[in-house]
C-alpha cells in the first residue's frame, strides 16, 4: 500500500544536464581546463555536487584535483545564485504530480543537489506540489545512505514500505532499497534500464505517467 512518493530531482523530476554542464564548464574555463560535453554529465551526476566536480576536474585535465576545493565552492555558489538555467520538467511530470496528489499521495523530493538549489528548483518548477524537499547538506548523509527518505517517511507518519522511491541512477536504486521502500527506476532520466535493474529496481517506469498506474495498482486507501 503506497501512501507517499519520494522523488530524486536531477534526471527524475527535471532535465538538468544542460544546467550542470553550463555551470561546470564556466568553472573549468576559469581554471584554464578544457570544457566537457553535456552528455558526460549523465555519469558525473548522481552522487552529489562534490563527486560531480571531482569527476569533471579529472576529465578536464586536473587528475590531481588541485582545483577541487575552489571548484566545489564555486559550483555551490553559482547554483545557489541561479539554479534554473535551462532546467525544465520532464514531459508529463507536472500532470503526474497533480494526479498523485488527487490520489491522496504525500509527495517529497530527496536529492543530492545542494539543499538551497534543490528548494529553489522545486519552488519554481512545481510550486505547491511537494510537501517536503530534502537536498544535500551537512546535516544528513548523502544518498545512497537512506537517511533522507527515512526522515521523510517519519515526517509523513508512514512506514518505509508504504513509500515509493523514484530515481534514475544506481545511487537512487540503492537508496530506495536501503530505506526499505518500493523502488522505481525512471527510464526517462540519465541512465539505462540495465543499470536500474542491476541495482535493485522493483520496477522500471518508461514515462512519468506510469507512476500513477503503479500507485493505483498498489492502492493507498
Amino acid at each position: 500500500m503506497i501512501k507517499a512518493c519520494i522523488f530524486d530531482l536531477d534526471g527524475t523530476l527535471a532535465d538538468t544536464l544542460d544546467s550542470m554542464a553550463y555551470v561546470t564548464n564556466i568553472i573549468m574555463e576559469k581554471f584554464g581546463l578544457k570544457t566537457l560535453p553535456v552528455d558526460n554529465f549523465r555519469y558525473y551526476s548522481g552522487e552529489g555536487a562534490n563527486m560531480l566536480i571531482r569527476r569533471a576536474l579529472k576529465d578536464a585535465g586536473d587528475p590531481e584535483l588541485a582545483h577541487y576545493d575552489e571548484g566545489q565552492k564555486l559550483y555551490r555558489e553559482m547554483f545557489e545564485a541561479d539554479p534554473m538555467y535551462k532546467v525544465v520538467p520532464y514531459k508529463g511530470m507536472p500532470e503526474t504530480l497533480k494526479k498523485l496528489k488527487e490520489h491522496g499521495m504525500k509527495l517529497a523530493v530527496c536529492s543530492n543537489k545542494p539543499h538551497p538549489a534543490a528548494v529553489k528548483v522545486i519552488a519554481q518548477l512545481f510550486d505547491g506540489e511537494f510537501d517536503m524537499v530534502v537536498g544535500q547538506s551537512e546535516a544528513i548523509r548523502r544518498k545512497p545512505a537512506p537517511d533522507g527518505p527515512l526522515m521523510v517517511a517519519e515526517k509523513f507518519g508512514v512506514k518505509p514500505e508504504e513509500c515509493m522511491y523514484v530515481g534514475d541512477t544506481s545511487t537512487d536504486m540503492k537508496t530506495g532499497k536501503a530505506a526499505g521502500m518500493y523502488t522505481v527506476g525512471a527510464l526517462w532520466g540519465f541512465r539505462d534500464r540495465k543499470e536500474l535493474n542491476e541495482n535493485g529496481a522493483d520496477l522500471v517506469a518508461e514515462k512519468p505517467t506510469d507512476l500513477v498506474k503503479i500507485c493505483e495498482e498498489h492502492g493507498n486507501d
